[in-house]
């Protein structure tokens, strides 16, 4: 039989490299070994129809090259976030499944912990007669490896040691309470310490010729850590988490025109990515290397069940296939359009928002606001009385869209706008536990601020679903830590002192994704789990479900106040939904009372608006500007003649400090509770330091060093402006001696 069709793919910013990689002369009298790697990842319980396609191409690929010469490996998220064949049974069929093609060896991927580490370690190893590697997840608090590092394996008469990790960030991906006994390190730093000990000629610690890292992170260009750092003992490296597709060679580091293979065959179990290698069974070096990205549905139209291995997957995918129909098929509810997580790449028709296909976690969704919808109005019987006041969501929990169009060859029962059991299930994989937390509203802002992700994220902003009873006014202009303008629940602003119960998912109670401001809650697991919320209580409530287009979360740099006859110029941002149907916002009205001060056109999102507030304004006149889907802001006028109220707050950093210490003094002031903008007088025995706020009211002011100790007063003083009173404060300090 014909090798499979080879496709070379590279990173977006990387030239294509042939696919023959000469890597070390091999010596005359060298007896060469041929040996075939075939890797995947990212295949996330793709039980269906293709898997038997997916089985063939392995078994094709088997036969030509040898059996015996070939070994199956994965980089991990062989589980979790899977189809409901898989789902619906916790992931065995998908475990099945690979058992039966003889995987030998696969990293661990963030997915594999979506349970916690005790059912990795106690169900999921248990099931699988492969091994799962995890060089870098160590125990809490050690560098003790919670679980096997390596595994090596004769192939073709050479030994192959295989290495797994796993992306440092799992700890931010999965739910915290489930991982509280274990802790993830660097990768490629543990890749290089296990490579180590498989080369220093000790066999207790295991020794191989040929050693792969198989990374669960990517390695999108050739100035990855992977690649650079990787140590010179690895010749082959896969890796996975990032779906994307590619197959390069790499420098080896510290090795002068030697190379290696880099593969990631992108997700879903719709490629293969191979290498073979010619070793030296003698010395155990590898000669040359070919790497490719072998496409499964292109190469295999049929499926080949005189393939023992096929046709054993045959029967497992069989088998979970009907008993999901059983479940899945049955109907749970009706929807009147599409409801859609939101999709880059589209356009804006007479049909709404059409064309859209890449999942875009940074926007607003109708998929994401209707679960939000779900958590904050279903009722859990375990509670009683009890209610939560608003629903939260994490875009990454979100994994399947509501479509719909029908598919009647599936289930006849699944005609257009029907919602089965399966679609429903698959919107939310992850069967997190629902819990209750309390928090204050000052904590609610802290979460609604930590949208914006720490420096180094994949993601800069994960866009949280929320409650159709709240909306939230975002100015990204501002400074961190202060970009949530305003909040109100069920038209009420939120008090920051009074305390407020969220509906939310595990994962996220418990601080995932960064959202750590959660962790200052108190949380109260209710015992419900989101699949029976979501589909038990929400759906089977009776009536269909529609998606709302109307934004919850508003993004201007619009001023809290304004004055007659002033000009002013601000911007209304992200308008308009990226979700399926969702209709074009194309215009931002703005209005005092009755009366139309101007129109602003939406472009790309985006409406610029300046306008003249009328000098018949009064003090306490709200200026509205909504948008046609009901994106609203507000600013409130404040009258000419009145000058507005400064408070001044300071605070002595460190209030006890020993002779020749620096202080400082951090200074807030505000202006009827916005930032005041002017200058400050800081005076302190009879020295007086001036100092202009920044344009968030603040500033930090550093004194000279206190030379006698006791007991010291600083004045602070807002000196005003032509619309703001002046105010004072005094700050205290207390000088010591030296240790």
């Amino acid at each position: 039989m014909p090798a499979p069709r080879k496709r070379l793919v590279a990173p977006l910013g990387l030239a294509v490299a042939a696919t023959t990689l000469v890597l070390v002369p091999a010596p005359a009298n060298a007896a060469p070994v041929d040996i075939t790697l075939l890797n995947f990842n990212d295949f996330h319980g793709r039980i269906n129809g293709d898997t038997t396609k997916f089985a063939t191409t392995i078994e094709q690929i088997r036969a030509a090259a040898g059996d015996d010469q070939t070994l199956l490996l994965s980089a991990g998220d062989n589980i979790g976030a899977s189809l409901f064949a898989s789902s619906n049974q916790e992931d065995v069929p998908t475990l099945d499944v690979l058992d039966a093609l003889d995987l030998a060896g696969s990293a661990v991927g963030n997915h594999e912990f979506d349970r916690g580490f005790a059912d990795l370690r106690d169900r999921v190893q248990a099931a699988a007669d492969f091994d799962y590697l995890g060089a870098n997840v160590y125990l809490e608090g050690t560098e003790t490896p919670a679980l096997e590092e390596y595994a090596t394996y004769e192939v073709g008469g050479v030994t192959v040691g295989v290495i797994g990790a796993v992306t440092e960030d799992t700890a931010s991906l999965v739910s915290p309470g489930g991982i509280a006994d274990i802790e993830f390190g660097d990768p490629v730093a543990a890749v290089n310490r296990v490579a180590a000990e498989l080369t220093d000629g000790q066999a207790a610690n295991g020794e191989a010729d040929v050693i792969v890292a198989e990374y669960h992170e990517g390695a999108a260009d050739q100035n990855a850590p992977i690649v650079t750092e990787t140590s010179p003992e690895v010749d082959v490296i896969f890796t996975g988490h990032t779906h994307a597709e590619y197959a390069f060679e790499a420098p080896v580091p510290g090795e002068a025109g030697r190379t290696r293979p880099i593969v990631q065959a992108g997700s879903y179990g719709e490629n293969l990515g191979r290498v073979d290698l010619v070793v030296d069974d003698a010395t155990g070096e590898v000669t040359a290397a070919t790497a490719a990205i072998v496409p499964v549905v292109e190469e295999v139209t049929t499926e080949d069940l005189a393939l023992p291995r096929v046709a054993a997957v045959k029967q497992i995918v069989d088998a979970a296939i009907e008993a999901a129909e059983e479940v899945g098929n049955v109907k749970v509810g009706e929807i009147t359009e599409d409801i859609t997580r939101a999709l880059s790449g589209g356009t804006y028709g007479s049909d709404g928002y059409t064309g859209g296909t890449q999942e875009e976690r940074g926007l607003e969704s109708t998929i994401g606001n209707l679960v939000a919808d779900a958590l904050e109005s279903t009722p859990i019987a375990a509670l009683g009385e009890r209610r939560a006041d608003l629903g939260i969501v994490n875009p990454g929990g979100l994994r399947a869209d509501l479509l719909f169009a029908g598919d009647t060859e599936e289930s006849p029962e699944n005609t257009e706008g029907v919602v089965t059991f399966e679609e429903a299930n698959s919107v939310l994989p992850f069967v997190n536990n629902i819990y209750y937390v309390d928090v204050t509203g000052a904590v609610l802002e802290e979460i609604l601020e930590q949208q914006w992700q720490p420096a180094g994220s994949s993601r800069p902003f994960l866009h949280l679903g929320l409650s159709s009873n709240v909306d939230v006014v975002l100015d990204p202009s501002r400074p961190e830590g202060e970009r949530v303008r305003s909040i109100t629940i069920d038209g009420e602003p939120v008090d920051r002192s009074a305390t407020y119960t969220i509906s939310t998912f595990s994962f996220l109670a418990q601080g995932g994704d960064n959202f750590e401001a959660f962790t200052k809650g108190t949380s109260t697991d209710t015992g419900a789990i989101d699949r029976d919320l979501w589909i038990d209580g929400f759906w089977k409530d009776g009536g269909a479900k529609s998606p709302s287009f109307e934004q919850r979360q508003v993004f201007a740099t619009v001023p809290a106040t304004v004055r007659p006859g002033a000009e002013v110029s601000f911007e209304m941002t992200r308008l308009g939904l990226l979700s399926l149907g969702a209709p074009e916002d194309s215009l931002v009205t703005a209005t005092l009372g009755d009366e139309v001060l101007g129109t602003f056109p939406v472009v790309g999102g985006t409406a610029a608006i300046t306008f003249t507030v009328p000098s018949s304004a009064d003090r306490g006149d709200v200026i509205t500007f909504a948008s046609e889907r009901g994106a609203t802001v507000t600013t409130t006028v404040a009258r000419a003649a009145d000058k507005a109220r400064a408070t001044v707050a300071a605070d002595g950093r460190p209030r006890v400090l020993q002779i020749g210490k620096t202080p400082r003094v951090k200074i807030i002031v505000t202006a009827d509770g916005v930032p005041a903008s002017g200058t400050v007088k800081v005076v302190e025995n009879r020295e007086a330091y001036r100092a202009r706020l920044r344009p968030n009211g603040r500033i930090w002011v550093k004194l000279p060093a206190y030379r006698t100790v006791g007991k010291k007063s600083v004045w602070v003083k807002y000196l005003g402006d032509e619309d703001t009173r002046s105010a004072t404060t005094k700050v205290k300090f207390r000088v010591v001696k030296k240790k």
